[in-house]
C-alpha cells in the first residue's frame, strides 16, 4: 500500500495519505483560478485512500462556496491548500501539498472553456532553475 506525506507551507500541519489515487486532474474553472491564484488547480482524487493528520489538525479550516460544490481546506496560519473529503466522501488532495513524489501523471485538463487567457503555450517560454538575475 502506498503512503504519501504532506504538509502546509509553514509546517504547522502535517499529514499522511495511505492508499492509492484514482485520478489526477488539472482544473481550469474560474473557482479554481480564484482559489489558487493561478491558471489551474492540480488535485489528486481517491475513493479508498485514508487521511491521517500527524500535526496541526486544529489549524485546518475549510470554506465552501455557497451554492456550489467548490470547497477547500487550508492552514489558518499560512493559507496553504490541504486535503479533505468532498461532498460524496472522495478524498481530494492538492498535489502541491504533498512532500512525497507523485508518479501518477495528470489525466486531463478540466473546464478548459474557462481557461485563463494567458494560459497558452506556456511550455514555449524560457525556463530557469532559479530566479533569473
Amino acid at each position: 500500500m502506498s503512503e504519501y506525506t504532506g504538509s502546509c507551507l509553514c509546517g504547522t500541519v502535517r499529514f499522511i495519505i495511505t492508499g492509492s489515487f484514482d485520478s489526477f486532474f488539472l482544473c481550469h474553472c474560474h473557482y479554481c483560478q480564484k482559489d489558487t491564484g493561478s491558471a489551474h488547480a492540480a488535485n489528486l482524487f481517491s475513493r479508498s485512500a485514508t487521511l491521517s493528520w500527524q500535526a496541526g489538525e486544529d489549524a485546518v479550516t475549510s470554506f465552501t462556496l455557497k451554492g456550489t460544490r467548490h470547497s477547500k481546506r487550508f492552514c489558518q496560519h499560512c493559507g496553504s491548500a490541504l486535503p479533505g473529503a468532498d461532498g460524496d466522501g472522495t478524498l481530494v488532495v492538492p498535489a502541491g501539498s504533498l512532500d512525497s513524489a507523485v508518479t501518477l501523471p495528470p489525466a486531463a485538463h478540466l473546464f478548459t472553456a474557462s481557461k485563463a487567457e494567458w494560459d497558452n503555450e506556456l511550455e514555449t517560454l524560457p525556463a530557469f532553475e532559479t530566479l533569473p538575475t
